[in-house]
């Protein structure tokens, strides 16, 4: 609930469990509350913008605006489409079927237990002017929603789509000074030209690849978001209503040099700036959301930083490869991994 401090060293917290408060003094306090928890704690703490903390009632430690700004989350839709043929796992939606499913999952490990249900996915490009692949896909042999609604049909499958690059930012802010109040969370989805057009992008390449004659045996026609659905806004307007978060919340108290007015977290150290034995480790020190799913690199995150805490020597600056649209020769491009230096 509360980061204590003698001047700006962090000497302990206290947390409440089972209805009692709890202090605990400690030689070093690592944050690892996510890209939602960790912002909060640090402006209750009095670690943010000044100006907004002193709003709350709270006594501002450290000015650093960046805290609970700059967050980011990848959104994502999916596209269904019906089954001409009876191959999808639909059936095993039904609630009698489950049992059997079970048992034979638990005594030969095959059957529909044994698919993870994402049974392909891939990474393209949204037109030729772009050097990587920045839209993520996911196949699912299944139309099945997760808003607890019944599927449509019999036999169905979906794709998931959704831009990885997104440049769209948005916020994170306590309400008061009660840690217990949840704080008001502003994803703010489509909130650029850039974000817009990369949507309409990204449900026409869908469609594409969904209409390709190796789906014709299979395709019964698009469930959702429905053949009316054409123009740009009309595609914006089904976005804004049926797209979900990807669950990959980050970059709410980014790393970075004390140079940037916005950073919160120096690279090298993961200690926040203008402060002593306060660290973070989660993915809201990320300083931009990775391209695809975060939870490797929140793993990797943690390590380096792992190493850094225990004092180990890094790793040599290595270069490494990436893919680049039209670059043929692999060294070509490759950026060299270095130290970040102050």
């Amino acid at each position: 609930t509360e980061i204590h401090y003698e001047g700006r060293r962090a000497t302990g917290v206290t947390y409440k469990k089972n209805g009692k408060l709890h202090t605990i003094d400690a030689n070093e306090v690592i944050l690892s509350g996510g890209a939602f928890n960790t912002p909060q704690l640090l402006q209750l703490s009095g670690i943010g913008d000044s100006e907004f903390l002193k709003s709350k009632g709270i006594e501002p430690r450290v000015h650093l605006p960046g805290v609970g700004e700059n967050f980011e989350d990848h959104l994502e839709v999916y596209i269904q489409h019906k089954c001409k043929e009876p191959v999808s796992l639909q059936p095993s939606l039904d609630i009698k079927r489950m049992p059997f499913i079970g048992l034979q999952w638990i005594f030969t490990r095959t059957g529909a237990a044994a698919s993870n249900h994402f049974e392909g996915g891939g990474f393209v490009r949204s037109n030729n002017e772009v050097d990587y692949p920045n839209l993520m896909f996911h196949f699912l042999p299944i139309a099945v929603r997760y808003d607890g609604q019944k599927a449509a049909v019999a036999h169905g499958y979906q794709v998931h789509v959704g831009p990885m690059y997104s440049n769209s930012r948005g916020s994170l802010k306590i309400k008061s000074k009660d840690p217990f109040e949840k704080p008001s969370i502003r994803f703010n989805y489509l909130s650029t030209e850039e974000d817009k057009k990369e949507w309409v992008e990204a449900i026409r390449v869908a469609r594409n690849i969904l209409s390709q004659k190796a789906m014709d045996p299979f395709n019964g026609g698009e469930i959702s978001p429905g053949p009316e659905v054409q123009t740009d806004e009309e595609i914006l307007d089904w976005v804004r209503r049926d797209g979900e978060t990807a669950l990959h919340p980050s970059c709410s108290a980014k790393m970075g040099p004390a140079s940037d007015p916005m950073a919160v977290v120096d690279p090298l150290t993961m200690k926040v700036h203008g402060m002593e034995n306060l660290r973070v480790v989660d993915a809201s020190a990320m300083p931009r959301t990775t391209n695809g799913n975060i939870h490797a690199p929140v793993l990797m995150l943690a390590e380096k930083a792992a190493d850094i805490i225990r004092g180990r020597k890094p790793l040599e600056p290595q270069y490494i490869d990436y893919y680049k649209h039209g670059v043929h020769d692999e060294n070509e491009g490759a950026i060299e991994v270095k130290p970040y230096a102050k």
